[in-house]
């Protein structure tokens, strides 16, 4: 069976570009009701402005109550669902999201990320020094594009770097929907379990890193059930998304040569040019799900109370009506509001590290191979994960 057949069709790509299908979608009646790989169907939100309104209004729109739908495979009692939901700021509303939220947000001010500058500074400039050092070619995503982020966040946490072979092969599989449903599940028990060894460890001695320092200021606020979620969100979305934009963005500026060039004589751009990445390739397919606790109305179709909603992300970043020349990539746009980081109360809480990772980075990266190049071996695109980009991408310089 064809990838256009078996992907649900938030999820399908021609390579950088969201399928064609979606800007019909788009394009035409904006909203569509879908089959989704959890085995029900959800409403597909597609132009800019109507995802903005979803994303935005977490009273109409809720993730709380999208715990209820549970995919085929292992059914969780209440008990059990209870504590993988806790300290999970997707699987919330206000206020309990809000109070998750608040206990976050100071970690991850720009004042706190700059703290951190110097230690990505050195991180990069390692990665960089050891692919020059092993010579062309080089796999850009296994040498440059995940361990930078991995490390970063690993040390941010305080998560051995020794187990990120372990944590990625298991949040690989949890993000990957052409594994049976059984497998991703027990990929997530797992996960869970080893959380909950590093939350324990935390607890008994609380370091200098995020856990720690979660243990000491808030050990009253937060159970050990919420400590192992919020560290197993931050683990996931902090190396995952990152990496995929480091590998993927570096590609799209290889294939677009005028925008490379401008940014290499611009340099003071990188901040635009990471802006405008993040909109047109949007890597994040669609974000958590929603569910509607009213009946609500979207670009003229209703939607009855009690449905779920799915939010196109790539479809919305590319909408003319949004944005002139939405296909086309320019790095001189800037930020006009694009969705790639969400909207509202769930936009991003690790957006601050993500933009600071990719601005020191891609400059440093194409400052040190000025002739950086495709070797002529296809990347490998990871069509079937949550999280897009590659798998696989062969560089010479």
């Amino acid at each position: 069976m064809s990838e256009s057949v078996t992907l649900p069709l938030h999820m399908r790509r021609d390579g950088f570009d969201p399928d064609p299908e979606l800007a019909k979608l788009r394009d035409g009646e904006g909203v569509r009701r879908v089959h989704t790989p959890f085995g029900v169907d959800a409403w597909l939100v597609s132009r800019h402005a109507d995802v903005r309104e979803v994303l935005g209004d977490a009273t109409r729109f809720s993730n709380a109550h999208t715990m209820r739908f549970q995919p085929v495979g292992r059914q969780y009692d209440e008990e059990e669902l209870r504590r993988m939901r806790a300290g999970n700021l997707l699987a919330f509303d206000p206020p309990e999201h809000t109070r998750l939220r608040r206990i976050l947000t100071p970690e991850f001010t720009m004042r706190r990320m700059r703290r951190l500058e110097p230690r990505i500074h050195e991180i990069v400039d390692a990665h960089l020094d050891a692919m020059e050092h092993a010579g062309a070619p080089a796999d850009l995503v296994s040498a440059f594009a995940l361990p930078i982020p991995s490390l970063v966040i690993c040390e941010l946490l305080g998560v051995p770097y020794g187990d990120r072979g372990e944590f990625q092969r298991r949040t690989g599989a949890l993000l990957d929907i052409s594994l049976p449903v059984e497998e991703r599940q027990a990929a997530s028990l797992e996960q869970r379990a080893y959380m909950a060894g590093l939350v324990a460890r935390a607890q008994a001695d609380p370091g200098e890193d995020m856990l720690g320092m979660l243990v000491r200021e808030h050990g009253a606020d937060l159970s050990a059930d919420e400590l192992v979620g919020i560290a197993g969100l931050l683990l996931l979305a902090g190396h995952e998304t990152t990496s995929n934009m480091l590998g993927l963005g570096t590609l799209a500026l290889l294939r677009h040569p005028d925008q490379l060039d401008l940014l290499r004589k611009e340099p003071e751009r990188i901040g635009a040019a990471v802006e405008e990445l993040l909109r047109w390739l949007s890597i994040v397919h669609s974000g958590t799900s929603k569910l509607t606790t009213t009946d609500v109305e979207l670009s003229g179709v209703r939607i009855p109370a009690g449905e779920l909603v799915m939010c196109a992300l790539p479809a919305a970043n590319r909408d003319p009506a949004f944005l002139a020349d939405p296909d086309r990539l320019d790095i001189t746009r800037g930020d006009l509001g694009h969705v790639a980081f969400g909207h509202g109360v769930h936009h991003c809480l690790g957006a601050p590290l993500a933009r600071m990772e990719m601005r020191i980075a891609f400059p440093a990266l194409f400052a040190r191979f000025p002739g950086l190049r495709e070797t002529g071996t296809a990347p490998r695109f990871r069509s079937f994960n949550v999280v897009y980009g590659l798998s696989a991408f062969e560089v010479a310089w």
